[in-house]
């Protein structure tokens, strides 16, 4: 096998990659939606908050077979690297994820990285995998679902009452799209409030938010094509921000959406302030997103708060993800 490394403007290798990716998917967890040309593009060439995974193919007398993907990050976590292997099923058993995962190992060596992680799907193929390579199982997972055709808006109109009666301290607030360049410093240290989130045995360090990083954030965000909507609540007495929740809808597919970050800073926990943020964002997304069908979110499965949260207002298992991690 012949593995590439490629970047964003090559549209060739993205579409193979791509065809990788949508194979594998169709398969491993057919409920998951398929990615797009336009959604990998826009993960490669801007990533999560400006830094990019690096994505590879591989070759098999120019027949793509495999798919991987390589992530580090310089703000936080400077020993770790994630990585991702994907391949055809028509391709498989044939010693070609090792391939993939070897190449992928000496890059993340290459950057001075001294632990790896790596993530599959519930299932004993992956599983398999990850020990045969010397990975042991951190984490898990799990991708929950709101349908909103099936959501009971009585009870989300009557839990954000309830939830309100009990943060009357709080001023709740909402806003599409940037965050103006003075609310950067307060945002950066709201996010930080997602640290207390459990990571497991995973040999993960807290994250390092700042302004820098909270504009970055929003800039690849809004430039691989998503509408960005954050609520907010801020303390009256202090206007101290106190807790957040952001959706992003993606602008090709506008009946899809994805949770990102919910979290309350800690010396304002116990006002239910996570049910008001996430029941407010489904009642405002009804009003000016009313095209929407579902959003999809992610739990550590040892979050109990925030699952039990999710499972009040009607998101539903899809899928369990197994998060693997070795030493270098």
């Amino acid at each position: 096998m012949e593995i590439l490394r490629f970047g964003p403007d090559d549209s060739d290798r993205l579409a193979q990659h791509l065809e990788i990716v949508n194979a594998a998917r169709a398969v491993d967890a057919p409920w998951e939606h398929p990615a797009t040309l336009r959604g990998q593009e826009g993960r490669f060439r801007h990533g999560w908050d400006g830094e990019v995974e690096t994505p590879y193919v591989g070759l098999d007398e120019g027949t793509p077979v495999a798919a991987g993907q390589i992530a580090t990050t310089d703000y936080d976590n400077l020993h770790l690297a994630w990585v991702g292997v994907q391949v055809h099923p028509d391709h498989r058993r044939r010693g070609l994820g090792t391939a993939m995962l070897e190449e992928l190992l000496t890059e993340a060596r290459a950057r001075g990285r001294t632990s790896v992680g790596i993530d599959g799907w519930d299932d004993e193929a992956p599983r398999g995998f990850a020990t045969r390579h010397g990975f042991e199982q951190k984490s898990s997972a799990i991708e929950r679902r709101q349908r909103l055709d099936e959501v009971d808006w009585a009870t989300i109109e009557r839990l954000r009452a309830e939830a309100s009666g009990v943060a009357k301290d709080y001023e709740i607030l909402r806003r599409e799209g940037r965050t103006p360049d003075h609310e950067l410093e307060e945002l950066a240290l709201l996010a930080s409030a997602i640290n207390d989130a459990p990571t497991d045995d995973l040999d993960i360090e807290d994250e390092v938010f700042s302004a820098e990083r909270m504009r970055g954030y929003e800039t690849a965000q809004l430039a691989r094509g998503h509408r960005m909507f954050r609520v907010w609540a801020r303390h009256r007495e202090t206007g101290e921000q106190a807790g957040h929740t952001v959706v992003l809808v993606e602008e090709e597919r506008p009946h899809l959406a994805h949770q990102h970050d919910t979290a309350v800073v800690r010396a304002h926990r116990g006002h239910r302030l996570g049910l008001l943020l996430k029941t407010e964002m489904n009642l405002w997304l009804r009003e000016v997103q009313p095209q929407l069908a579902e959003i999809s979110t992610w739990n550590a499965e040892s979050n109990d708060h925030m699952i039990g949260v999710n499972d009040a207002i009607g998101y539903r298992v899809v899928g369990r993800e197994l998060e693997f991690q070795k030493s270098l």
